[in-house]
């Protein structure tokens, strides 16, 4: 079900055509704009099906991206900053998201609090450069991982809501 949901979500996303990275200038102006249209529609998108979950913004270059996400677990939301700064090899190369607070509290996270997205999300990225960006990264990456993880976390006791 969650799978289907993802999928509703990622087909309303228009798929990015651009193919520049941060190093060229003039391509890359190019490629921020079509992110950010697909981002706003991802959270246009996701109001209208009462689902929102994340704020994000970036630095004046587009390179540095920073936010919060949440996530409802028993009527209970819990919060997170988000961090990520965009490869010198995108869009060839993914994001790696940062939730700083969890860093060594799951095993599906690396140093710094990068969220392991190897196994399911970086083989679909690879398959399609340069359709997919920000947006497709928090719908396929950010997304379902927080669905898997902070339940878990919950259950272990290695997060608490912040009013307990």
């Amino acid at each position: 079900m969650a799978e289907e949901a993802a999928r509703r979500a990622v087909a309303a996303l228009p798929l990015l055509r651009e193919s520049a990275g941060p190093r060229d200038r003039e391509g890359w102006a190019a490629r921020l704009k079509e992110e950010y249209r697909a981002l706003i529609q991802y959270v246009e998108n996701n109001k209208r099906a009462d689902n929102d979950w994340f704020r994000l913004e970036s630095n004046t270059e587009g390179t540095r991206w920073f936010g919060r996400c949440w996530y409802i677990h028993e009527l209970l939301k819990y919060e997170f900053a988000i961090e990520f700064d965009i490869p010198v090899t995108y869009p060839g190369t993914a994001p790696e998201i940062a939730i700083p607070e969890l860093d060594g509290k799951t095993a599906k996270m690396y140093r710094g609090g990068r969220i392991c997205l190897s196994d399911h999300f970086k083989p679909l990225w690879a398959r399609n450069v340069p359709k997919f960006g920000l947006a497709h990264l928090m719908a396929l990456g950010l997304g379902p991982w927080l669905a898997v993880e902070v339940p878990d976390l919950v259950t272990k006791g290695l997060i608490q809501h912040k009013e307990k």
